[in-house]
């Protein structure tokens, strides 16, 4: 059973540590961020799954639950969240893992609002003091995205989600341009860290568009793996090859 570990007083700020079975080893470390457009609707249920899978594969998996809008997120609390819960790998986590974590070898993986979660923690060093996460305690070493929300600018001018980037930012480009600039994963880019940016080429909910415009601005950092005759949400179904694929880049990226 995972470990429910807590970051905050809220009772949403929590993350559940899952560990394989086995001799006390070193293991590299995934943080798995659901999506769901940041709405209250949608939880880390929709992460579990995956997590489950990746400890069968030998990395301890941390399942993020965060605030979303609707129930105490948005700008900056979301954010805010997830950035406490991944440092939270530092401490607690740590201890609870009796010291196993390999905190070199952490690597985010999301899924639509969540691939937005996911770059932005792997560009948490790139951020200015002061700023909603910035001088992360636990860096990541890299990050894969799953239709992910990768330009938040472009999301707002399509709409998506029923205009779901202008809840969570409170507003549009125009109105704050400076939390788009310290939220959305393409105006950050480059990184510094590798990341791979999965897509579905038939995704009807986040165009594929928004990956491939995030990896042109990443440069050699960042690579898109279109998947052809995939949509979006078999990307986290746990027996569909979809999520095998996005698997494997998080495995890649830990070593």
């Amino acid at each position: 059973m995972p470990r429910v570990l807590r970051y905050g007083d809220d009772p949403v700020q929590y993350a559940e540590l899952s560990l394989p079975t086995g001799p006390s080893t070193r293991l590299p470390v995934v943080v798995v961020l659901h999506g769901g457009f940041w709405k209250a609707a949608y939880g880390s249920e929709l992460g579990a799954p995956l997590a489950e899978d990746l400890v069968r594969h030998g990395v301890a998996a941390w399942n993020v639950e965060y605030r979303r809008v609707g129930a105490g997120g948005g700008w900056p609390e979301t954010l805010l969240d997830v950035a406490a819960a991944v440092d939270l790998l530092a401490t607690e986590g740590q201890a609870a893992a009796e010291g196993r974590l390999d905190l070199s070898k952490v690597v985010a993986v999301g899924h639509s609002a969540g691939g937005q979660l996911a770059a932005w923690t792997a560009a948490r060093g790139r951020l200015p003091a002061g700023a909603p996460g910035s001088q992360p305690l636990v860096p990541l070493a890299g990050a894969v995205s799953q239709g992910g929300v990768l330009d938040l600018a472009r999301a707002y001018e399509l709409g998506l989600g029923g205009g779901a980037v202008d809840r969570l930012l409170g507003g549009s480009p125009a109105d704050v341009p400076e939390r788009y600039a310290a939220a959305s994963p393409v105006a950050l880019a480059p990184l510094g860290v590798p990341v791979a940016a999965v897509h579905g080429r038939d995704d009807d909910v986040v165009p594929a568009e928004l990956s491939e415009r995030y990896v042109a601005a990443a440069g050699d950092e960042a690579r898109v793996v279109l998947l052809p005759g995939v949509g979006h949400f078999e990307l986290i179904d746990p027996a569909h090859a979809a999520w095998a694929a996005c698997r494997e880049e998080v495995l890649r990226l830990t070593g």
